[in-house]
C-alpha cells in the first residue's frame, strides 16, 4: 500500500469471463496495473476498487498471492458501482488500492486436512484459499470442497472445479433438481452431512450467503469440528478497508481492521450483525 491509502492505482481490464447470468449475474475480471503498479496481497484480503465518476466498493481479491500477473476479482451486480463494472469491456481502465484486511493462516494449516465449503459468489473469496493449497499440494492432507449454487447454471468457476478434480475430492450440488443434473440437489449444509468430512486433523473454510455460513457450521459442529478449526469471512462488512468511516462495526470489532478473516471460536463471540 503507497503512502496515500486513499490514491488508487490505475489497473487495466484484460480478460472478463460471464460466470452466471440473470438477475444476480456475476462477471470475472483480471486487472492488470498500469505503469509498473501493483502490491502483494495474502489469502483473503480485498481490495477496493473504483470507476472514475461512478463510485468505488470494497471487492475480495479472487486470485492466489503466487498469480503475479494480475488480480482477479468476481463481481455480482447488486449495486450501483458493482452494475456499472458489468458495464465495461476489457481494456478500460479502472482504479484498485489495497490490499486491506487480514487474511487466512495457510501457513499455520501446513499437514492439515482442508475442507473447503462455499456458496454463490462466496466461492471468490476462498479461491485463493484453494488455489495456494493446489500450488503446494504436498504441504497439505486432504483436499475437499464443496460448492453449490441455486440452478446449474448459478455455478461459477465450473471449469475451474472441473479441473480440481483428481488432485481435490469436488462434491457440487444446486437447490432443485433440473434435467441433466446428476449431482447433489439440495443445500450446500445437506451436502456437507451427507458426505459427513471427518473432523480429525482437519480445516474447515466457508463463505456464502449468512444463512448458508450459519448452518454450515452448525452441521460442522455436528460432524465434530471444533469452534477453532472453522474459519469464514465476513467481506461483506468491509467498507473503507482502514476502519475510518466507522459503518464496519461488528459488536466491538472493526472489520476493516480486526477481519475479515475470522476464527468461529473468536467470531461466535460477537453479535450476529453479519
Amino acid at each position: 500500500m503507497g503512502d496515500n491509502i486513499y490514491l488508487p492505482q490505475l489497473a487495466r481490464i484484460a480478460h472478463i469471463k460471464e460466470e452466471v447470468g440473470g438477475e444476480r449475474a456475476i462477471k470475472t475480471f483480471r486487472l492488470e496495473f498500469e505503469n509498473g503498479g501493483g502490491f502483494e496481497h495474502a489469502c483473503g484480503q480485498c481490495a477496493m476498487l473504483s470507476i472514475f465518476g461512478r463510485g468505488e466498493s470494497m471487492i475480495s481479491i479472487a486470485s492466489a498471492p503466487h498469480i503475479k500477473d494480475y488480480k482477479q476479482f468476481s463481481i455480482m451486480r447488486v449495486g450501483r458501482v458493482t452494475a456499472a463494472f458489468h458495464e465495461l469491456a476489457v481494456g478500460d481502465v479502472v482504479g484498485i488500492r489495497g490490499p486491506y484486511g487480514n487474511s487466512f493462516p495457510v501457513d499455520a494449516w501446513r499437514g492439515k486436512n482442508l475442507v473447503f465449503i462455499g456458496g454463490g459468489c462466496g466461492l471468490a473469496p476462498i479461491w485463493p484459499v484453494i488455489q495456494t493449497a493446489v500450488a503446494q499440494r504436498g504441504n497439505f492432507g486432504e483436499i475437499t470442497v464443496f460448492y453449490g449454487g441455486r440452478s446449474p447454471r448459478d455455478i461459477m468457476y465450473q471449469a475451474e472445479l472441473e479441473k480440481l478434480r483428481g488432485a481435490v475430492d469436488v462434491h457440487l450440488s444446486v437447490d432443485k433438481q433440473e434435467e441433466g443434473w446428476n449431482a447433489f440437489c439440495g443445500f450446500v449444509p445437506a451436502n456437507l452431512m451427507d458426505k459427513e468430512p471427518s473432523p480429525d486433523n482437519a480445516i474447515a473454510i466457508t463463505c456464502g450467503p449468512p444463512i448458508m455460513i450459519k448452518y454450515v457450521i452448525e452441521n460442522l459442529r455436528q460432524l465434530g469440528f471444533k469452534d477453532n478449526q472453522i474459519y469464514t469471512t465476513i467481506e461483506n462488512k468491509m467498507k473503507c478497508g482502514v476502519g475510518k468511516c466507522g459503518r464496519c462495526n461488528v459488536g466491538k470489532d472493526y472489520v476493516c481492521v480486526k477481519g475479515p478473516v475470522y476464527c468461529w471460536d473468536d467470531l461466535k463471540g460477537l453479535p450476529a450483525e453479519y
